[in-house]
């Protein structure tokens, strides 16, 4: 249980969630330290610039007394704390049932869904704290931690069922489109895990009325749906999609509720952006809140980040699903129209490679150059009986790149590159782009 009175230890605190978990409490006044591995990642800069302390694995950073232990998921009996804990009877407890404790403290809203979580979280936090003071916990690893806060936005992890340990008053359910083959068995199984959730939501539940597994949730709250369709709850209509962004008008039950623009691309993006309008919509927060809320709304890391050299336009996305790649190839259609399209993508476990190698292949079949890295070997799943040369042998003109390949990205001029994955593409990126400098 949470306590100010005592130290909050992070086993594995630069993992992004837990980053993002410790810096929200360290916000909202609790001490906080933690350990993890000594290589760097990108999540240590916010703790350090927070001044919370971060040190190796070590089995006497275990206290018997005067210390919350919080345990990242990852991190089994084999690791030095996790030992010191069971050999001191030290309990600890899980970075879903810490996030609860935040949850019951706040008005709180989870986001859920396959795709678009990270993407929904952060539009919704910074329109709801465009209002009031408003918490957050976002999947790419921000969090902040508000004084007073109303409003507790979080992100709500399906996998391994995380998001089961959440009893939040509102969520919003962006899509079920089956995933994680390593854990969930079927659709079925995927799906109830989604039903669930909803079942132990308290005040309402948005679900996106286009996909027929959200449809098809059973709830005991009220159930909105958002979308374009005219028996959605929330719609979207007279869209005007630009190299801007989108604009669109959004009814609830019919009637017009505003016009709203967003500097984001994309179908899903105007969807996502519809379901944050009818949250705050239903907790009263004024039109011209959420329509200055969202003009002014930046993107979430690794979500269509964009830097430019030259007549290169490169984007970096996290899509790593086929539903998600679709996504991400048309908003940046709709942003750059007529200009040649570069996909490097870095296939994301072997499981869910094997599981959608055909949807991997037709969708890089459809741009104008692909480059497939190996596949992202997670630390569950070390090996598989599939190769990116599986899937570039089915796609004209691709090819396997590697760090001792990276230049052949040279010979694309005057177009955009997307680098598309959720692994560690980002080392590709950054040896692509010191060759540009």
């Amino acid at each position: 249980m949470l306590d100010k009175d005592k130290q909050i230890w992070f086993i594995g605190i630069k993992g992004t969630g837990m980053a993002a978990l410790a810096l929200l409490l360290h916000d909202l006044g609790y001490q906080v330290a933690g350990s993890d591995i000594a290589k760097y990642t990108f999540t240590q800069e916010p703790l350090a610039k927070a001044g919370i302390k971060v040190v190796d694995f070590a089995a006497d950073n275990i206290k018997q007394t005067g210390q919350v232990v919080v345990k990242g998921n990852a991190f089994k009996a084999d690791n030095v704390e996790v030992a010191a804990c069971t050999a001191n009877n030290v309990a600890w407890q899980s970075y879903p049932d810490t996030v609860e404790e935040v949850v019951k403290m706040h008005t709180s809203i989870g986001v859920a869904g396959t795709h678009g979580k990270t993407s929904t979280t952060g539009l919704l936090a910074h329109v709801l704290g465009a209002a009031v003071p408003t918490s957050y916990l976002i999947g790419d690893g921000e969090g902040q931690g508000v004084a007073d806060s109303k409003f507790f936005v979080y992100e709500a992890d399906e996998y391994r069922r995380h998001f089961l340990a959440y009893h939040p008053d509102y969520q919003i359910m962006t899509n079920i489109d089956f995933d994680h083959p390593d854990y969930f068995k079927d659709q079925a199984d995927y799906t109830a895990a989604f039903q669930t959730a909803a079942k132990q939501t308290k005040k309402a539940l948005f679900v996106w009325g286009g996909n027929q597994h959200l449809q098809q949730l059973q709830t005991d709250i009220p159930k909105y749906t958002y979308g374009f369709d005219e028996n959605d709850d929330f719609q979207a209509v007279e869209i005007n999609r630009s190299t801007t962004g989108s604009t669109f008008t959004a009814l609830a039950h019919g009637q017009n509720i505003g016009r709203y623009t967003v500097h984001l691309f994309g179908d899903h993006n105007i969807l996502n952006t519809l379901a944050v309008i009818a949250v705050a919509y239903t907790e009263k927060v004024p039109q011209a809140v959420i329509q200055q809320g969202l003009s002014s709304y930046q993107g979430a890391k690794r979500r269509f980040a964009e830097v430019d050299y030259g007549n290169l336009n490169i984007i970096d996305d996290y899509a790593h699903h086929p539903t998600e790649m679709r996504a991400t190839i048309q908003a940046a259609r709709q942003k750059f129209p007529g200009k040649r399209l570069v996909v490097v993508f870095q296939p994301h476990t072997f499981s869910r490679t094997k599981k959608y190698a055909d949807d991997f292949v037709n969708i890089l079949r459809g741009v104008d150059k692909a480059y497939l890295t190996p596949i992202y070997a997670s630390a569950r799943e070390q090996a598989g009986d599939i190769s990116s040369e599986d899937l570039t042998a089915q796609i004209p003109n691709s090819e396997v790149i590697d760090l001792d390949n990276i230049g052949d990205l040279t010979q694309n001029r005057d177009s955009v590159i997307i680098f598309m994955g959720a692994g560690d593409i980002t080392k590709y990126e950054t040896a692509f782009e010191k060759l540009l400098q």
